[in-house]
């Protein structure tokens, strides 16, 4: 699986000049306005205990140091947060089940200040459904799209010039059950993510048992209704999150109650998936009870990244660049209780595991050759961190 693997200047050089395509990083030229040695890391929590709301942290990008900036309060439960491709804004969910007297989560917006990196609040609009834990920010930055877990359905709001949003321009309720009848009795959107080209939105419903396909309408903010509307998992897998290659060719779907990691081809023009193989994440003969949780490909697009809560472990695996297919490569320890969700940093350096239960985070250096996983001996305590987005920091 030979590969470029990008050097901290050539990544930099990239996303100054706003582009996400890390495979012409090598033809832009370097620009002064980031801070090359460090990463802002940005931390989504649970503040029914004692987390105070969204963490700033600065990652050293020499020796994987995580060192404490600020936190904005004001905000219960901002356990997913999103930052729109310019890095000026940064979109947080409150996973609630009641906003402003209405049966509804809520989607907050903040503005980056672009010397520090600090949050200020702008502005809240309803979820359009309970229990909303997923948000993203489409290519253009015009559009915030969330996931609504309780309520089983998918949003979409407008960015206004400010950052802030407005009013929600369109909501889709999910219909449909499975076989687990604890889990999926209903509809639970886990996650919404637009693809690459702007032109399509994958949302992974774990009650269905299935990724469904939507056209995103740009210019509306609408979610149109795909042929075929959906991709179906096996029944009972339990999709939660999904992660795009680099390339845009294969897209990779965790299922959090069969511990499987599901590879997929995707066709970008026409906006479809195809199965191609079934993995499990979980070592052969492991009998406790496990849920999955995250998944995330590298930068360089050789690995794929997935944690399994219970095990508690991130388990590697390479990928094939011809077929997509995965190959795996090891377990390696979350060191901690509970890894909901992890980050890799954009330059592919290090990975940041969130353990929620034992309110702390692990960082670990990522071998660019072989993708194994060596914790640095940094980490942070943290009240129930989820959510880890990381993007350079500012001079």
């Amino acid at each position: 699986m030979t590969q470029h693997i990008f050097t901290r200047r050539e990544f930099f050089s990239a996303t100054t000049l706003g582009t996400i395509s890390l495979l012409a990083a090598h033809r832009l030229k370097a620009q002064p306005l980031l801070n090359t040695q460090e990463m802002l890391v940005y931390i989504g929590t649970y503040t029914t205990g004692k987390s105070e709301g969204i963490y700033v942290y600065r990652l050293d990008l020499a020796s994987g140091a995580l060192k404490r900036q600020s936190v904005t309060g004001g905000i219960v439960n901002p356990s997913f947060v999103a930052i729109d491709p310019r890095r000026r804004f940064l979109y947080s969910v409150a996973e609630t089940s009641e906003f402003n007297g209405r049966k509804s989560g809520a989607v907050s917006a903040y503005a980056i200040d672009q010397k520090t990196g600090d949050l200020k609040a702008l502005n809240q609009q309803p979820s359009m459904g309970t229990g909303p834990c997923y948000v993203a920010v489409e290519r253009t930055g015009r559009f915030v799209l969330t996931a609504n877990y309780g309520g089983g359905s998918v949003t979409v709001l407008p960015v206004r010039k400010d950052g802030s949003l407005g009013p929600p321009t369109d909501t889709i309720q999910h219909t449909g059950s499975s076989i687990n009848r604890d889990r999926q009795a209903g509809p639970h959107a886990h996650c919404i993510v637009p693809d690459a080209s702007g032109r399509f939105a994958l949302a992974a419903d774990l009650g269905l048992d299935k990724v469904m396909i939507y056209r995103f309408d740009a210019k509306k903010g609408k979610l149109r209704p795909h042929t075929p509307p959906f991709a179906a998992l096996k029944p009972g897998a339990g999709p939660r999150h999904i992660a795009f290659h680099p390339d845009g060719q294969f897209a990779y779907v965790i299922n959090e109650l069969d511990s499987t990691l599901v590879a997929f081809s995707y066709d970008k023009t026409n906006g479809t998936l195809t199965e191609l193989q079934i993995s499990p994440t979980l070592p052969d003969g492991f009998k406790g009870t496990n849920y999955c949780a995250d998944v995330h490909v590298h930068p360089s697009g050789q690995f794929v990244y997935a944690s399994n809560r219970g095990h508690d472990s991130i388990a590697v695996f390479g990928i094939d660049r011809k077929t997509g297919r995965l190959i795996f490569i090891e377990h390696a320890s979350t060191q901690g209780n509970w890894p909901r969700n992890f980050a890799l940093d954009p330059t592919g350096t290090f990975l940041l595991a969130a353990n929620q239960k034992s309110d702390s985070i692990i960082t670990y250096r990522i071998d660019q050759q072989s993708g194994r996983l060596t914790p640095t001996g940094r980490m942070i305590e943290i009240p129930a961190p989820v959510c880890l987005k990381l993007i350079p920091a500012f001079s």
